[in-house]
């Protein structure tokens, strides 16, 4: 079960219970406040009429004030009693004679309320309500009004038809409103999960932010333990890597230094000389290409950004490998379109255009032709730098990007550090971008990189 239907559950399980028995004390409510409201008017009806009724004199037949009155209406009766409970007037001429038994009772916890004594009663579906008719300070009978229960139910029912529809409503607001919590509860733990599978897979990827303060710790110490994990493995991977790769040129140079210590042609003895200091090149160009790899691939972001025209820095990435191209009689050739910018650290992209120019340079029969063509479209600038070499085997295509993957060079079979290309595409990840290598139809290969446009 995923969480957000557990959620929407309990919520929703919770919420019921709540509504359904908050439901049936207020539907059970209705009657006693329609009950209530009819007993306040039937209490001052029946109050003034016994005031009406009171007697001026003793012996004074009171009771028959009351026949003056207009018949009742919509079911409201008067009647009126001796002290003793016997009815002496009937508005109704049903009960005459009959006694009724004081003090009135059943009229629960709210009866008496407002009142002095309790004069309320439900009887035969019917509530009454008597007032005390005084003689100066004796009680000398009862006057009372009746009236029927029944003539409330129509508006009980209409009441509570209209609380139950008003519940239903509210209770479809509250699903709708549980679902959208639930939903917002686990929408940050699903960008979580997707932050962990994007690490996993070795994707680039920023943690999530939230405003809730448990996702959000949650969130950092995820980029803390990939932060951790990646530097302990970056930092086993370059050792790893350093160790191979400087395990022939450090072969290469003790064999040389073992032969220098024989005596030999002056000849030979400058050729191992020049082996050692080749390959103590190599050795420092590997580490200085390393310590670079490493420090790009440890960045998080641009640390001086700034605003970039393409067409400039193409021609700057072109005039810095003009003379070498010059010296292998390679034309080098910039066709960019005018007006596209990029925001970035200049340094890094030249430098990463200076990669591609020079790996064409590698690469292109002398006499041949490179272009570096800079385009734009979709909310990006392209960078591509097309030669007319031999191209790349097809099984060495999946692994150009690779650290240290190496092909030998047309004039002569000699490898380079295997990192320059590895160089551009974390260039580009920093910058936001990616980089691609392909073969052309016509013949000779395709490195490109691109960035968002500014």
């Amino acid at each position: 079960m995923r969480i957000r239907t557990a959620i929407f559950g309990v919520y929703v399980l919770a919420s019921a219970v709540g509504l359904v028995v908050l439901m049936a004390l207020v539907l059970r409510d209705v009657r006693l406040r329609y009950v209530e409201s009819m007993r306040r008017t039937l209490g001052d009806t029946a109050v003034y009429l016994a005031a009406y009724a009171a007697p001026a004199a003793p012996g004074e037949a009171w009771a028959q004030k009351l026949s003056n009155l207009p018949a009742g209406t919509e079911g409201l009766r008067v009647f009126a009693c001796d002290p003793a409970g016997r009815v002496l007037f009937d508005a109704a001429g049903r009960d005459l004679g009959q006694v009724y038994a004081w003090n009135l009772t059943g009229g629960g916890p709210v009866a008496s309320q407002n009142y002095t004594t309790p004069n309320i009663a439900e009887v035969d579906n019917e509530l009454r309500v008597a007032a005390p008719v005084r003689l100066g300070n004796a009680a000398v009978g009862w006057v009372g009004v009746g009236r029927p229960l029944a003539t409330v139910a129509k508006g009980v029912r209409d009441a509570r038809w209209r609380l139950v529809g008003m519940a239903g409503g509210i209770a479809l607001l509250m699903l709708v409103a549980g679902w959208w919590i639930s939903a917002r509860l686990t929408h940050s733990l699903e960008r979580l999960t997707a932050y962990a599978h994007d690490v996993r897979d070795g994707r680039p990827a920023a943690h999530p932010a939230s405003r809730a303060r448990e996702i959000a710790e949650l969130g950092r110490a995820f980029e803390e333990m990939r932060e951790a994990l990646e530097g302990r493995q970056r930092m086993e991977r370059y050792t790893q890597a350093l160790t191979h790769e400087v395990k022939a040129p450090l072969a290469a140079i003790r064999g040389a230094a073992e032969l220098l210590d024989e005596s030999m042609p002056e000849e030979q003895r400058r050729r191992f000389l020049a082996n050692i200091r080749n390959e103590t090149a190599r050795i420092q160009q590997i580490v200085e290409r390393l310590l670079e790899l490493s420090s790009l691939e440890a960045r998080k972001a641009l640390h001086a950004a700034e605003p970039v025209g393409a067409a400039e820095l193409a021609s700057e990435a072109a005039a810095a490998v003009r003379n070498a191209y010059a010296a292998r009689r390679l034309e080098l050739a910039v066709e960019a379109a005018p007006g596209l910018r990029l925001h970035g650290e200049k340094v890094l992209l030249r430098e990463a255009l200076v990669n591609l120019l020079q790996n064409a340079l590698d690469f292109s029969p002398a006499g041949g032709r490179v272009v570096l063509r800079v385009g734009g479209g979709l909310g990006r600038v392209e960078f591509a730098v097309e030669d007319a070499g031999t191209g790349v085997p097809e099984y060495a295509l999946p692994r150009v990007f690779a650290r240290f993957y190496s092909l030998p060079r047309p004039d002569g079979g000699r490898k380079s550090t295997g990192l320059g290309l590895s160089l551009v595409r974390e260039i580009a990840h920093l910058h936001g971008g990616e980089a691609a290598l392909a073969n052309r139809p016509g013949g000779g290969a395709r490195a490109e990189f691109w960035v968002p446009a500014a």
